[in-house]
Formats: C-alpha cells, sequence, structure tokens
C-alpha cells in the first residue's frame, strides 16, 4: 500500500494519518516526500500510535511567511484542527528545526520530541549549493551525498531535487527557507527547553554533522543521543528498522 493514496485534505491542510493510540506527528525535511517515513508509519501504527504526517506548505505560503517560524505556527494550527493535546513530535531535517522552534513557542502542546539530522543549530544545513548548477547529473551526485549509501537516493528521489531546482519559485522557496533556517539559530533557546527530547543521528551525515547532534545534546536540558552507524542524513529512510527500534524503546523507556 503507497502512503499516496491516503493523502486527507481538509480545509488547508493535506495529511496522512495511520493507526490509533497516542498521536505521533511526523514532520518532514526540505527535500522530502511523506514516503520517507513509510518505515516509521508502518512500524509506529501497528504498536499502539497513531501517525500523522502533515505536509509543510513548503511553496504554497507568500515569500514573507516561507519561513521556519510560519511553519511551526502551521504546525499549532493542524494540532488545534485536529483536537490534539499532548502530542509526540519528530522531525527531519528542517522538520526537526520546526519541531524544536513550536516546542519552544508552545511547550504545553508537546510532551516529547525526536529530532534527526535536524537544522537549527547549524549554518549550511540545508540548500547549499542548490543553486548554480541545474543540471541532472549534479543534482544527482547533491541526492547521493545526503545518503550514507548512494543507492538509497532513487531515481524518484533525484527527480525531485532536479525538479525543485528547475522550478524558479521552487528555487526561491527553498532558498528563502535556507536563509530563514540560519536565522532562526536556536542555540540560545535550547537550554531553557525541558521537554524530554531524543536525538537520532547518522554517524555519517555530511548535511548536519555529528558533532551538531553533540551541540544539539549539550544545550537541550533533557536529551538522549542514539547514534546510527554506516547512516546518512535521513536516519528514518536508510535504517528503519534501527530507528524505530531506538524510538520505541525511547518512548518506552520515557512512559510515553
Amino acid at each position: 500500500m503507497h502512503m499516496a493514496h491516503l493523502l486527507k485534505k481538509e480545509k488547508e491542510f493535506r495529511y496522512i494519518e495511520v493507526g490509533e493510540g497516542t498521536p505521533i506527528i511526523v514532520l518532514h525535511g526540505l527535500m522530502g516526500g511523506l514516503s520517507n517515513f513509510d518505515g516509521v508509519t508502518k512500524y509506529f501504527s501497528s504498536n499502539g500510535y497513531k501517525v500523522i504526517i502533515p505536509e509543510l506548505p513548503i511553496y504554497s505560503m507568500s515569500l514573507l511567511k516561507t519561513n521556519v517560524k510560519s511553519f511551526a505556527n502551521y504546525l499549532r494550527d493542524f494540532i488545534e484542527f485536529k483536537g490534539l493535546d499532548d502530542v509526540i513530535l519528530l522531525g527531519n531535517s528542517l522538520g526537526g528545526h520546526v519541531g524544536l522552534y513550536h516546542t519552544k513557542m508552545y511547550p504545553k502542546k508537546v510532551k516529547a520530541l525526536i529530532i534527526t539530522g535536524s537544522s537549527g543549530l547549524y549554518e549550511s544545513a540545508m540548500g547549499g549549493g542548490y543553486t548554480k548548477r541545474s543540471d541532472y547529473e549534479v543534482m544527482k551526485k547533491k541526492a547521493q551525498e545526503v545518503f550514507y549509501d548512494p543507492e538509497v537516493a532513487t531515481k524518484e528521489i533525484v527527480d525531485e531535487v532536479y525538479e525543485t531546482v528547475n522550478d524558479r519559485n521552487k528555487l526561491i522557496k527553498t532558498l528563502a527557507i535556507a536563509k530563514s533556517a540560519i536565522r532562526h539559530n536556536m542555540a540560545k533557546d535550547l537550554p531553557k527547553m525541558t521537554t524530554p527530547v531524543c536525538i537520532i543521528w547518522g554517524r555519517n551525515d555530511t548535511v548536519t554533522p555529528p558533532e551538531v547532534a553533540e551541540e544539539f545534546h549539550e544545550l537541550l536540558p533533557d536529551s538522549e543521543l542514539f547514534w546510527i552507524d554506516k547512516c546518512g542524513h535521513a536516519a528514518m529512510m536508510e535504517h528503519p528498522d534501527e530507528f524505530n527500534q531506538i524510538m520505541n524503546s525511547w518512548l518506552e523507556k520515557r512512559g510515553f
């Protein structure tokens, strides 16, 4: 069953919802389709969780609103729309940053946060070098660098990156988000954030290198850090089973 069939459209929201139980809201990254989380969705929806993946309005907001803060507010509106109260957030890359920013602004709404390859501390976390050369082979190499195993960058993924960079509107938005991620650096906020955070990181992440994970761990008062070997920027795609296991035992240990 492919996830695309399950996309619900209500009001201004488009999202996938699978399973019953404690809600986990998954926040995707900049260059990521919702299907990147198939492994997570399948596993947690059959283990007592309701997995909800909203589509972030990356390309549909006005340019002025194309930033981390308005995505965090969009998430707040979505949580309210769904009538949810105590959510678990899981974010990869830009999604991790949105999750952190949302948690900073609305700490009462979030009972736990899982971040992987998250931006929010590191300057060049996104969009670097996507801009100048947009020929297909260059984009393919770019997409492959995101993963430890280049094979993970399927034709579908490369096509999506290529299409984004060659669409002027999308490119402008992508650059706006990259700038906004740098502007919304969270180093000063993290020490004040007491929400429990699980940090799962690929040891071979070249987009947000391992020292970024260590810095998150150092700055967040209640965090635990877990490593996945032979793994790049999108751990839940490259090693879904190991990722799910780490996240599940952490949630169980913390009583979520």
